[in-house]
């Protein structure tokens, strides 16, 4: 039966409305108000831990660090491009025909001038290197793509495609080889650099034509546009008209080609992308150069002509998914083509063609130039000057420097890319436009004034540059009063104009939308830059943002979501989308975070952090929905979120023995316990949740309880009667449910569902995990960056104390610190752990990852690959399948470790066998992974090998070091230090392959405690070692090179340098961790129990233990026959007696003194128990023979009523009538044969925990098919068959004997090799060249003095010493992978930080205002209104009292211990309704005191929100009288329309009204409510 409090509906789609209560609200239900004499108060003390530690001089350090990056980058992107612009002009200014130039000859005395002009071979030089510099970054762009075009599948070009682009980039490459061949050289360096503004023509042109209709100041920009596009032409003009009134038509010509021709090279980015299509809708409008049809077919639509501009935005379309492929052959074409034109060229400028390539060598070394003297200005053309020259003037040979050319183009190679990788990396950790935007602007207006200056010099002092450029080389500097003559004769003034019209063109690279650490395609169209004209190239060739600003419930998720009440599940809306060529809705491309959490038997701190960090993703996320929602405030990291916590074993037998049925265990009961507590923890506030919605379940139920943020967390209680329990099972149970059941039974095309699929994601969590939404977001941001990242883990702090929680301190910071890091950047990580990891969908859902998962456990070593380590085997299962898995050292989350001896030890007895299983699967498919992959290289393969290899002798190195340091410390040989190292080892052992776990790990902990006072001893004996040999003994070096890099890395990571002083801890273990756990893990592998957490279950009699005690009643009754019965007659009598003095010799006689009548009659009630066991066995029989249909636990259970009512009746002191025990046995049958159905009135339901609180909604009769269904195929319950079961055990058995034979040989082997070697080290060793030994002998004899000098060298056995270069290796791979990885960690980490210093908000906008802030604001905001004014003295019991004020605080914590209810929506509402009744007279403050405490905010903040929400409310009205009037004109239209058609560019819509809790992530709504209409900017 239910209780009648409860209610029942198969489809309740009525949200539950939770009223926010005031501080004089009833209290909740059971809750009793203590009496005023009982409201003294034991605060505890509460500490820190985990994710609630601040760290204030570390934020603000990053914040330190974030300004001086800021400065740097611009330094270097602005002196980059300064430097590579300025060696440019450099180069094309040696290019000049009949080029003279002052030279310096110091040595010629005063009064003389020289001129020196440019010869012929020195022009080759510089010609090659121009094409050097051209070629250098298409050589990058070759290589990038074969290197994908090899290891990744991509999607070829089509023929006429790849001509296309193949036409347009040799366009590009011609007007630059024109540019700098013909043009550049024709102008001096000034005028030359101006020019470099007008290579915009083009871009200018099709950003103009490609604006939006709907784009907000649409007639403003384009005016903008025209006028940008009209000073880009001027440069086309104004100079080649200049030029050919001077007679130069080289310049031109040359100038208008080629910077017309040059701005096609970036026409991709200025071309808004569009999907092609073949047909198009009837009424639909065209773009500029599209031809209208004449036209129209039955069907409504209409053939088209594609336009001009459609055909390149379908072509860039397509570029997007072709480009590798494309530039593959391109980039090499690009080459040939600069190279043709770099001939052609110079047949009309060079006299000697073939000089070009003759004289390639001698231009790059030494030789002679031709200086003259000159008698006074170096253009004095006059003929008696000219005639004197000749016959006075001195000439003389020089000899140039040999490989200038080279040097001033390794330069500009060096300062072109360091300016692409420095503004990249500012782009990627979003500083773009103080770093990327500015300097790059400014690099023309910076190099302008210093050519100048340095013109200036050199003119007035040909020896001013004579140290740093050789004298025969400079720029091409204008002659004269080039002031003057610029701003009169060739009209420079109008470079200015080009500035400006650059800047406006390019004006999207101040405004970025790139994601955090967005990858290269995502921030640059082509791969690589133009090293010519690097910083038009970087800002042209900066993406721009092609979508339009989408403001408010726009981009809110909420309102694409809709329930479908036909089936009762999370649904996909299926309207149809007209306006949209595609099926894919912008809805579909929005993050969805779905977190599975599995449990068990945590306790309940553990619990408590877990639904913690749960409780802060639903505030968080409730501030982001709410910022979208009424402030339209477009979040990039906005995200939908939903809690699944899967508990394994969820039930136990009732109390109630007249039920068949079980009810929720203890556990559960914690859990419900703990979400409440957990959100009020997090609040701030004494919380009561809503009572959670419950609902029966073919695998045994669900609670879903609704957070104050709206998100959901639904609670699935597994039976393991009913459904397959342990970790992976349940792994499997929610993958297939959410990614299956929920996502792909919606009946939408695929192609949304391949959308979806790649945004959404799977959070795997252990019920002990502890984090904050940052360390997710910061997940997220990889999966963004990389489409084909199928998992990414963070970095696991381990909690707890004790001294293995400090071992496990520094084994989890090391392990992350080397071996994650080095996995992640030279490969793949191979371990994405199960208690804190992020998992895309798609992956998971692809081929032989998701179904191969459910592969159960068939042979002995599936149960250790696969159950043993399951989230290990998921990572092998998605890297074999071509998937990368990363690492995020920035994201933290907090787990419990084990604290005790045996509970590590058991936890690392599954790790140790399970990582080796799945590390050798990879190996053995390593050739299959290495196609595959593309992020597996063989290289990575061999590296996995040397670790392994590593792992495998690690117990004989061990040993071995035992070995010695025993020789080293107590002085005895090397044979008695084997014997006495050896007979622990094998007394560990013979225990491991005999005896219990129980004795085995009292050995451990035995030996352990030995082995950590010998490693104190062995400590100092290298200490004494050190000292002997000295430091430069390898030993001492290897050591000293492991604990340097030890402490080199705690300083890379200052949040984690508290982990460096457990080292000791670590050392001193090492012979247990590394030698005794690797053998108890290896011995017990048959051993396939969890180990941890196991508790003992309440269990009834089974039927066997009910035949046993029965035997043994009926036993009792029956006497003893033969002799012994018949003299046990004559003592019958004394058996009813007992004596003060009783002695007997067996059956034969009993002497007792001082009898008296025993108390109870044992004897008759055994019979009548016996009795009554047998007329239950009569009627159990009947009912399992009578066609019940009950499960086998019905029966039982009925059985075991029954004999409760016998057991009942048994202490009459009378034996009863049968009649009336039969007749109490029937109607105990009717109590307990009563029916229950499982999915409709269970009892877990009615216990007192959710008895009369909250809904019972029952399952659709789809999902219940799922689940059976699911459930029949995978996550059947495991009968246990006997012979099944002995045979796996036999299997496991033979699988240990055959791995530890092997691992003992190996180590024996190893072990006998490097001590024979030991033992014969004076003849087969090396000498150790370091720190050799001199002994010195003076010697006197009848021949005289002698002197003997001894060299004495180490002596070093060869294969200890290839094992130690062996780890140094490793050792030196995995510092080097650190220290790059640190450096994406630090990128990552600077990315987050937000700086306000250098602006006041004042001086901001209200957009930018909002935009920077408008997070945090609504996080503040939406608890405003529930935050309570807190004591200091009352919060964790650290604080100094105010004891003044003692009362007022008791009297204030009374009133805040009701229990309140509340919506972080609603505070948010109630909060922004406050700010409306805000007048200009209060200055833009807060009227109430409780919001200025906890909003805590500036004026302009506010006036901020004020000015949002007017508009926000405007926006809305109009879109209501746009919706009014569209309906009206609707209805005179016969053809029917769709409700989306009057909101065509509304790309989302909104299901849950206001207030509502419903926040599904698989929903989607049909309708729109006024509130909450979409707008665009």
């Amino acid at each position: 039966m239910v209780s009648s409090g409860s209610r029942y509906s198969l489809h309740d789609d009525d949200e539950s409305e939770i009223d926010e209560t005031d501080e004089h609200a009833p209290l909740q239900d059971g809750e009793e108000e203590p009496p005023w004499w009982n409201i003294f108060r034991m605060v505890p003390i509460e500490e820190e831990t985990g994710s609630a530690v601040e760290h204030p001089f570390y934020e603000a350090s990053i914040k330190v660090l974030k300004v001086v990056v800021y400065f740097l980058t611009f330094g270097i992107v602005l002196g980059g491009c300064m430097v590579a612009k300025g060696t440019m002009l450099f180069m094309t200014a040696q290019l000049k025909m009949d080029k003279k130039l002052s030279y310096c000859d110091k040595n010629s005395g005063l009064g003389r001038s020289w001129s020196v002009e440019i010869p012929e071979i020195e022009k080759v030089a510089w010609t090659w290197c121009l094409f050097l510099a051209f070629t250098v970054p298409e050589v990058g762009t070759f290589v990038r793509s074969a290197r994908l075009c090899f290891f990744k599948t991509l999607k070829r070009p089509t023929l006429a495609e790849l001509a296309t682009v193949a036409g347009l980039e040799s366009l590009h490459t011609v007007g630059v080889a024109i540019l700098v061949y013909a043009a550049l050289p024709e102008l001096d360096s000034v005028r030359a650099l101006m020019l470099t503004n007008c290579v915009c023509l083009v871009p200018g042109l099709l950003g103009m034509i490609s604006r939006h209709p709907e784009e907000p100041h649409r007639v403003l920009k384009l005016s903008m546009d025209a006028v940008a596009l009209l000073l880009q032409v001027t440069g086309c003009i104004v100079w080649p008209v200049i030029e050919a009134g001077r007679g130069n038509y080289t310049a031109a010509w040359a100038i208008p080609s080629a910077l017309v021709l040059t701005s096609v090279g970036w026409w991709e980015n200025f071309v808004t992308e569009k999907r092609p299509v073949e047909r198009r809708k009837k009424g639909e409008e065209f773009t500029i150069f599209e031809s209208r049809p004449e036209g129209d077919d039955e069907s409504g639509e209409t053939g088209f002509a594609v336009g001009f501009l459609t055909f390149f935005q379908n072509l860039k379309w397509r570029l997007n998914k072709t480009r590798y492929v494309t530039y593959f052959f391109v980039s090499v074409w690009k080459v040939a083509v600069f190279f043709g034109m770099m001939v052609l060229l110079s047949y009309f400028r060079l006299e000697d063609l073939q000089g070009l390539f003759r004289d390639i060598k001698p231009s790059f070394a030494n030789h002679t130039l031709i200086v003259n003297e000159t008698g006074g200005s170096l253009n004095n053309d006059h003929s008696d000057a000219t005639a004197f020259s000749s016959e006075f003037m001195e000439t003389k040979p020089i000899e140039s420097k040999w490989a200038t050319p080279a040097y001033v183009w390794l330069v500009q190679l060096f300062a072109a890319y360091l300016a692409y990788i420095t503004g990249k990396f500012a782009c990627k950790i979003c500083i773009q436009p103080f770093s990327f935007s500015l300097p790059v602007s400014l690099a023309v207006p910076c190099s302008l004034s210093l050519l100048l200056l340095f013109c200036g010099m050199r003119a007035d002092d040909a020896c001013c540059f004579n140290d740093s450029i050789p004298s025969y080389l400079f720029f091409e500097c204008p002659s004269g009063d080039y002031i003057d003559s610029f701003m009169t004769e060739d009209m420079v003034w109008i470079w200015a104009m080009w500035l400006l019209s650059q800047v406006w063109i390019t004006t999207h690279i101040w405004f970025p939308t790139s994601f955090r650490l967005a990858p290269t395609e995502k921030l640059f169209v082509t791969p690589m830059y133009n090293a010519l004209l690097i910083d038009q190239s970087l800002a042209l060739n900066r993406k721009r943002d092609e979508q339009l600003g989408l403001v408010g419930e726009g981009v809110d998720i909420e309102d694409t979501m809709e329930r479908r009440p036909d089936d009762g599940m999370d649904s996909v809306s299926t309207r149809s989308n007209n306006e949209e060529e595609s099926a894919v809705r912008h809805s579909d491309h929005i993050t969805r975070i779905l977190a599975c959490a599995t449990m068990w038997h945590e306790e309940k701190s553990e619990m408590l952090l877990m639904l913690q960090a749960v409780a802060h993703m639903d505030a968080d996320q409730s501030a982001r929905r709410c910022a979208q929602k009424y402030l339209q405030i477009v979040d990039k990291d906005y995200y939908h979120f939903k809690t699944h916590i899967f508990f394994d074993d969820a039930f136990e037998i009732s109390d109630d023995e007249t039920e068949e049925m079980q009810v929720v265990n203890r556990w559960v009961k914690q859990l419900c316990h703990c979400i409440e507590e957990a959100c009020s923890n997090v609040h701030g506030v004494a919380l009561a949740l809503p009572p959670p919605v419950k609902t029966p379940t073919p695998y045994g139920g669900r609670l879903i309880y609704t957070l104050p943020g709206k998100t959901q967390i639904v609670v699935h209680l597994k039976d393991k009667s009913l459904i397959r329990h342990r970790k992976r099972w349940s792994q499997v149970m929610y993958m297939y449910y959410l990614l299956g059941f929920n996502l792909m039974e919606q009946p939408i095309d695929p192609e949304r569902k391949e959308v979806i699929a790649e945004n959404t994601y799977l959070l795997a969590l252990d019920g002990d995990i502890d984090f904050l939404p940052d360390a997710v977001k910061l997940l997220v941001d990889l999966m963004k960056k990389n489409a084909n990242l199928g998992a990414a883990c963070g970095r696991i702090h381990p909690v707890g104390t004790g001294p293995m929680v400090w071992y496990q301190l520094f084994e989890y910071a090391i392990g992350h610190w080397f071996q994650k890091a080095t996995e992640h950047m030279i490969g793949c990580v191979l371990c994405s752990p199960g208690c804190f990891s992020l998992f895309r969908a798609r992956a998971l859902m692809d081929d032989n990852v998701m179904k191969t998962y459910t592969t159960p456990a068939s042979e002995a070593r599936h149960y250790v690959q696969y159950d043993q380590g399951e989230d290990r085997w998921l990572c092998t299962l998605l890297l074999q399948r071509g998937y990368r898995v990363e690492y995020c050292a920035a994201s933290d989350a907090y787990t419990h470790a084990p604290e005790g001896f045996n509970e590590f030890y058991n936890q690392r007895r599954r790790w140790v066998p399970s990582t080796m299983a799945n590390i050798l699967d990879l190996l053995a498919s390593h050739s299959r992974t290495v196609k595959v992959n593309d992020n597996i290289s063989t290289l990575y393969i061999m590296y996995q090998v040397m670790l392994m290899v590593g792992t495998v002798l690690g117990p004989g190195t061990i040993f071995l070091m035992l070995v010695g340091s025993f020789n080293a410390a107590f002085g005895i040989s090397n044979w008695d230090s084997l014997i006495y190292n050896s007979i622990p080892v094998f007394i560990f052992m013979f225990a491991c392959m005999t005896m219990s776990s129980k004795i085995q790990l009292m050995i451990a902990q035995l030996l352990t405690a030995v082995y950590m006072v010998v490693m104190v001893i062995v400590i100092i004996g290298m200490a004494l070692q050190f000292a002997e040999e000295g430091l430069e003994s390898p030993s001492a070096i290897f050591f000293m090179a492991t604990m340097g890099s030890f402490v080199a890395t705690a300083l890379l990571h200052p949040l984690e340098f508290y982990c460096l002083p457990a080292l000791v801890v670590y050392y001193i273990t090492v012979p247990s961790m590394y030698f005794l756990l690797i053998v108890y893990s290896f011995t017990n592998m048959n051993n396939v129990t969890w180990g941890t957490r196991e508790v003992a279950v309440k269990t009834r009699k089974s039927k066997e233990e009910q035949e046993a005690e029965k035997k043994a009643l009926e036993a009792a009754k029956k006497q003893p026959g033969g002799i012994m019965g018949f003299l046990s007659q004559f003592n019958s009598g004394a058996k009813e007696e007992e004596g003060s003095v009783d002695f007997s010799l067996g059956n034969v006689f009993r002497c007792m003194c001082c009898t008296y009548p025993k108390a109870n009659d044992e004897r008759e009630q055994l019979k009548r128990i016996a009795d009554s066991i047998d007329n239950i066995n009569k009627r159990m029989d009947s009912i399992e023979g009578g066609g019940l249909g009950r499960r086998r636990t019905t029966s039982r259970s009925s059985v075991r009523s029954a004999m409760s009512a016998i057991k009942e009746s048994a202490g009459d002191e009378t034996e009863g009538d049968t009649s009336d025990d039969l007749s109490a046995a029937e109607s105990e049958e009717k109590i307990v044969t009563k029916k229950r159905d499982l999915l409709r009135n269970p009892l877990w339901i009615e216990d007192e925990m959710f008895a009369d609180k909250g809904n019972v909604e029952l399952l659709s009769t789809k999902e219940i098919d799922f689940w059976n269904d699911l459930i029949k195929a995978y996550l059947f319950p495991l009968i246990e068959d006997k012979a099944e079961k002995a045979r796996i055990a036999t299997e496991l058995e033979e699988l240990r004997s055959k791995v530890c034979l092997f691992f003992f040989m190996i180590n024996l082997v190893f072990v006998v090799a490097i001590f024979n070697l030991q033992l014969h080290q004076d003849e087969l060793h090396l000498n150790w060249p370091f720190g050799a030994m001199h002994e010195i002998t003076y010697s006197e004899d009848a021949s005289g003095r002698s002197i003997k000098i001894a060299i004495t060298y180490l002596q070093l056995e060869p294969i200890g010493f290839i094992f130690v270069l062996f780890f140094a290796v490793i050792l030196l791979i995995q510092f080097t992978a650190m220290l790059f990885h640190r450096f994406g960690t630090i990128s990552q980490i600077l990315s987050l930080v937000t700086l306000n210093w250098c602006s006041s908000k004042k001086e901001q906008s209200s957009t930018d205002l909002l935009m920077k802030e408008g997070i945090k604001m609504v996080t503040q905001m939406q608890k405003a209104s529930v935050r309570q004014a807190s004591v200091s003295s009352g919060e964790g019991g650290g604080r100094q009292l105010d004891r003044r004020k003692t009362i007022s605080r008791l009297a204030d914590e009374k009133r805040k211990s009701r229990k309140i209810t509340f919506s972080l929506d609603d505070n948010f509402k109630q909060t922004l309704e406050d700010l409306d009744e805000v007048g200009e007279a209060a200055g833009g403050r807060l009227t109430s005191a409780n919001l200025r405490m906890s909003m805590n905010k500036r004026r302009a903040t506010i006036k901020a929100i004020q000015d949002r929400r007017k508009s926000v409310a405007e926006h809305r009205r109009m879109s209501r009288m746009n919706s009014m009037s569209g309906a009206a004109m609707r209805s005179h239209v016969s053809t029917p329309s769709t409700s989306s058609q009057q909101y065509p560019l509304a790309p989302y819509t909104r299901t849950s009204h206001d207030g509502g809790y419903d926040n599904g992530v698989f929903q989607d709504s049909g309708e729109d409510s006024d509130y909450d209409r979409p707008q665009r900017a």
